[in-house]
């Protein structure tokens, strides 16, 4: 399957209800109305594309209208343009420092963070990166037992400590035999967190911490995990986390769950972060970096 075709399938709940609700709402009316904005403006809202896209969306309907009439505007091309255009400045790909290059992934309980570090682990070693796993999500058995499965069948190295374990102590460990191996990568998968928690959150801060004080400069990457289906909810967790552990990016999970795909637009709008993956469906290849215009394609992509 070709990537847009990915795009498409992992966007197409989102699709099928916001490009389906954009054609009925302009094929409805000869004229550009104040109703037809409103139902406009409800539609994207719905798809929790967020209130600045929206109202960006809408100025770009509004000034082609004025320049061109009704009959020339494609309200649907406007808004795959201005979506675009929006991620333009901060589409950017992973990290890679000379040596080892550590990622450290983030988020509240439930996101999807040690199957999108497994997957990411395997996209790497299929461009021919090597990699070591961290089980650092040691207050969860099942995390640390999962993660090693997915070791197994990645014949992917996975340092783990005993369940209860400090943290830190396993990223420490692990950066030890990162460097032993002279591995690319270094993915530590992190224990799920409420953002409200504020002695998870120091206790994340310290994993940092150890993290930086045994090898300067990292993590090279601190990547939080979203569930695309908390929709727009999803960018106070993202605020908060970011106040505690600078954030250099997105993975937003779940996208082919959720009529909310929107939602990666609306909080790259408000954070301005970039969004370096989108899980778009369960297999392993089904991570994918993302890339502004077959995102923006697939959003408002529709089945005749």
């Amino acid at each position: 399957m070709g990537l847009f075709s990915k795009f498409k399938e992992g966007l197409r709940k989102t699709a099928d209800k916001l490009g389906h609700e954009i054609k009925r709402i302009v094929s409805g009316s000869p004229k550009l109305t104040a109703d037809t904005i409103e139902e406009l403006e409800y539609a994207l809202l719905g798809s929790d594309i967020g209130m600045r896209m929206t109202q960006k969306i809408l100025g770009a309907v509004r000034e082609e209208y004025e320049s061109q009439g009704r009959e020339r505007i494609d309200v649907i091309n406007v808004a795959i343009r201005e979506v675009e255009k929006s991620f333009a400045a901060e589409t950017l790909p992973l990290a890679r420092q000379d040596g080892l290059t550590i990622v450290s992934i983030v988020g509240v309980n439930g996101t999807g963070k040690t199957t999108t570090t497994a997957k990411l682990a395997h996209q790497l070693s299929g461009q021919g990166k090597s990699v070591v796993l961290a089980a650092c999500d040691t207050f969860r058995a099942a995390a640390i037992d999962q993660l090693k499965v997915w070791g197994e069948r990645l014949n992917t190295p996975v340092v783990a400590g005993a369940y209860g374990s400090d943290p830190a102590s396993v990223a420490h460990d692990a950066i030890t035999s990162a460097r032993a191996k002279g591995a690319d990568y270094l993915l530590v998968d992190t224990a799920g967190r409420l953002h409200t928690k504020s002695n998870l959150m120091k206790e994340l801060q310290k994993v940092h911490r150890v993290i930086e004080k045994q090898f300067p400069g990292a993590p090279h990457e601190v990547l939080l995990v979203l569930d695309a289906s908390t929709g727009m909810n999803a960018a106070v967790q993202a605020r908060e986390f970011h106040k505690h552990v600078p954030l250099t990016g997105l993975v937003v999970t779940k996208l082919d769950g959720t009529s909310k795909g929107g939602m990666v637009v609306g909080i790259h709008e408000e954070l301005k972060l970039p969004v370096k993956f989108i899980g778009l469906g369960e297999q392993p290849d089904d991570l994918q970096p993302f890339d502004a215009r077959q995102f923006a394609a697939a959003l408002f992509e529709t089945r005749d």
